[in-house]
């Protein structure tokens, strides 16, 4: 072969980072090893694969073609070598997650994917559904699991387990005696909202799109428990999945509110980046989530330990 996987590798590191000096910060390169890597790659076959825009690169479309067939060549090549230094496991994975889902289900999964097979490592990020999509794009993580969908002709995704957001306000607010709200009486609350660029707040802004009367949030906050501390508090009322407030309700310390004008249902989602090679780490993850909430309707019938 006229290319060495040195040179797939450092060009995968520039496309992610998008530049010649961090990526070989991670690749622990100097940066003229770097850029010679690169150059040599394109120069050998006479292809440029970024457009230069002073210190950044951006992928142009040959780069953009190349990018997820060098990814999955590394994914492979790291396969072979951990064979061939006799290892059995699964090898690595990076997994993202939206924030219901990082919080409620994953860290259970993930546990007893490591017990079963604890030759492996697991890299967990917890983010919103923009920035979990943001990683997939970059090839920065290799699973993302979300709520609600992302639209994006590169990435694609496999729903999971149905959910559902619930309205919901403190025991002492006069919407928990009669427990259900009319789209006026919707308008007229302070809300405490989950931030933009979450898959919660996607949902319930579509959700109201069809209501005569918007809504003003009081409060944006960036972490579900949060938005039901704030709500506890007395500072409004929230909505977020039934997943996230199923002990709060069984203790009381809040209370939901039903609301037939809003449509608040949803899915939980696999998703990941279009043509992405699933190595046998990601097949056995997968296998696991789906294992794990096999037999439940909606995400909040997942048998879960309460939380005291």
């Amino acid at each position: 072969m006229r290319y060495t996987l040195r040179q797939i590798e450092v060009f995968v590191a520039i496309a992610r980072n998008e530049n010649v000096s961090r990526a070989a910060e991670g690749l622990s390169l100097s940066q003229s090893a770097t850029s010679a890597a690169l150059s040599e790659l394109e120069s050998q076959f006479g292809q440029q694969l970024f457009d230069r825009r002073g210190k950044r690169l951006r992928l142009n479309e040959q780069g953009r073609l190349l990018l997820p067939r060098a990814v999955e060549l590394l994914d492979r090549a790291e396969e072979i070598e951990a064979l061939l230094r006799g290892e059995r496991g699964l090898g690595n994975l990076r997994v993202g997650a939206t924030l219901t889902i990082g919080n409620y289900l994953l860290p259970l999964i993930v546990a007893g994917y490591l017990q079963r097979h604890p030759e492996s490592r697991v890299q967990l990020q917890v983010h919103n559904t923009t920035a979990i999509a943001s990683l997939l794009l970059h090839y920065e993580i290799d699973l993302g699991l979300i709520e609600g969908q992302v639209r994006d002709a590169e990435l694609e995704s496999e729903p999971w387990v149905e959910d559902e957001l619930v309205v919901f306000c403190a025991p002492d607010h006069p919407l928990a005696k009669r427990r259900v709200a009319g789209p006026d009486e919707l308008a007229a609350q302070p809300w405490i909202l989950r931030e933009q660029g979450s898959g919660t707040r996607k949902t319930f802004n579509e959700a109201l799109r069809h209501l005569p009367r918007g809504i003003t949030p009081r409060l944006e906050l960036e972490h579900t428990e949060a938005v039901k501390r704030a709500v506890e508090s007395g500072l409004g009322i929230g909505c977020i999945s039934r997943l996230a407030l199923r002990d709060a309700f069984r203790r009381g310390s809040l209370v939901p509110v039903e609301t037939p004008a809003l449509d608040l249902r949803r899915s939980f989602n696999f998703v990941w980046h279009r043509g992405k090679y699933h190595t046998a780490a990601i097949r056995q993850f997968l296998q696991d989530c789906r294992s794990f909430t096999a037999g439940a309707r909606r995400s909040d019938q997942i048998p879960l330990p309460p939380v005291p």
